[in-house]
């Protein structure tokens, strides 16, 4: 049976809030009976874009990383909820229903991500439900992946040897596989939000003259095993990403034609982007 999946691209994700302003123009204000109660117009994030900035000047980057109700196959508010008030639907959604619902707060707190929220007002848990009313009044997608410019939000619905395709195939990843939830909302790219780097530019000095080195080669170590290698751009800039954070000691080796080898040992915690680094 098909079942619908969500696909973020962390990488094209550019924090518009396009998404964020369809969830709130959708449920502020509008009761959809079984499916969801209105929702406060502030206070509530059922898209949440969460931000990372990366590295320091000069090289840094930015990640935005929209978090909702993940629709996990083997969900924690399902269990701790009481009454059924909770539904996991055959085509993968899943269901808050509002009347059921009212007063567990308890709820909200069994979501690892982060993404029920307590409606104060009608003592009430709620989430994104992947505009189930629009699905089944014939959409071909949610109003979040419809807003979306970018493609950072796509809505498919396939079946299940389709969908272990797409993660082959896209390098799609769960948001805490450590929780064990089996969500529905895959991540690409994920690596810009959760990794660190270790960066840099590279410079010489030539006749009084300083000018960046392009084409130097770059060599990551870590443990006296050479792990990456990089060259510099245009620019005299490396970068070497999608390292773990809080990884410890690394050795990074500089060569350049007529220049001396420049080594330089790094503790990386966070991503680090090194200064000017001159080669003689």
């Amino acid at each position: 049976m098909k079942q619908w999946n969500l696909i973020v691209d962390v990488a094209n994700c550019t924090n518009c809030n396009l998404c964020v302003l369809a969830v709130q123009d959708e449920y502020v204000g509008n009761e959809f009976p079984s499916y969801a109660a209105e929702m406060p117009k502030h206070g509530h994030k059922w898209i949440d874009i969460k931000q990372k900035v990366r590295g320091q000047a000069p090289i840094v980057d930015a990640a935005y990383l929209p978090v909702m109700c993940q629709h996990c196959d083997d969900a924690p508010c399902i269990k701790a909820a009481e009454n059924d008030a909770i539904s996991k639907r055959p085509d993968g959604i899943v269901l808050i229903d509002p009347d059921k619902a009212k007063g567990q707060r308890q709820i909200v707190d069994s979501c690892p991500y982060g993404a029920i929220w307590w409606n104060e007002e009608k003592e009430l848990p709620q989430h994104w439900n992947f505009d189930a009313h629009l699905i089944d009044e014939g959409w071909s997608a949610p109003r979040a992946d419809k807003v979306c410019a970018t493609e950072a939000i796509r809505a498919v619905k396939v079946d299940p040897p389709e969908m272990e395709k797409m993660v082959d195939e896209l390098e799609l990843e769960y948001l805490h596989p450590e929780f064990g939830t089996k969500p529905r909302v895959w991540y690409k790219n994920l690596y810009r939000y959760r990794d660190c780097f270790i960066a840099g530019s590279v410079s010489a000095e030539t006749h009084d003259i300083i000018d960046c080195v392009e084409g130097a080669r770059v060599s990551l170590k870590k443990d006296a095993e050479e792990i990456a290698v990089a060259m510099t751009d245009i620019y005299g800039d490396f970068k070497f990403d999608r390292l773990a954070e809080n990884s410890g000691d690394y050795t990074i080796e500089i060569t350049a034609d007529g220049r001396t080898t420049e080594v330089i040992n790094v503790i990386l915690g966070q991503s680090i982007s090194l200064a000017d680094i001159r080669l003689t």
